[in-house]
């Protein structure tokens, strides 16, 4: 692990030393090319210093688009996603995201200055992992998802990321992460009592602009103590 790549990922450095970091998982079928263009629509203030990982997913076959080899995160066999989950290919995933924190580690970052974040099947990972992480995170976000092998975060979950910031996005007209599949996954997080801001907008299995106003704002009260 030390001093290694965990797996091949771009990245935006700032234009000082990083001071944060945010490690930004990609959906089904992505790569970490696409939410790169989306840095510099946050606008963050040049002064917070935060690096962006977006790693590539390696690439497996896809149950549900037929066997396709394709970059994924895990496998999903159908369309109800909570059922029949690919717990090995989550906490395979999960663990490489270790990995990535502990690479931030090494490079003078603080898992306290780490955001995971994370879009569908990305956006699973992220919460999967954050709640289990034994080190308090910056924060998670969490969009166009879903929280992945939830019958056992109550029994796995971490104390340190207890009082955690989250940050949940979704469309209201998403059709490949179905909004109640998401709100189910609020209540729950909520009735654990995680610290939660949940938002819904009129989109698809997208991200909006108004949803990157939102994004900004929350990175900035995580990493920049503004916003």
């Amino acid at each position: 692990m030390t001093g290694t790549q965990p797996l091949p990922a771009v990245e935006i450095e700032p234009p000082g030393a990083a001071r944060a970091s945010v490690i930004w998982l990609h959906g089904l079928g992505a790569d970490g090319h696409d939410f790169e263009p989306i840095v510099p629509h946050l606008d963050l203030p040049p002064a917070c210093n935060v690096r962006f990982i977006f790693p590539h997913a390696p690439r497996r076959p896809v149950t549900i688009n037929n066997g396709m080899v394709m970059p994924a995160w895990y496998d999903i066999s159908g369309s109800e996603f909570n059922r029949g989950e690919d717990a090995q290919g989550i906490r395979e995933s999960s663990d490489t995201v270790r990995r990535f924190i502990a690479r931030e580690t090494e490079r003078g970052i603080d898992p306290s200055r780490i955001v995971l974040a994370g879009f569908s099947q990305g956006g699973a990972i992220a919460l999967h992992t954050g709640l289990r992480f034994g080190q308090p995170l910056a924060g998670i976000m969490a969009l166009s998802t879903y929280l992945p092998l939830q019958d056992t975060l109550e029994r796995e979950r971490s104390a340190a990321n207890q009082d955690t910031p989250i940050l949940m996005i979704h469309g209201r007209q998403d059709n490949v992460v179905p909004p109640p599949l998401a709100h189910l996954s609020r209540q729950y997080l909520e009735s654990l009592g995680y610290s939660l801001q949940w938002r819904e907008f009129d989109m698809g299995h997208s991200v909006s602009n108004e949803e990157i106003v939102v994004i900004s704002r929350w990175l900035a009260r995580r990493l920049c103590g503004g916003g």
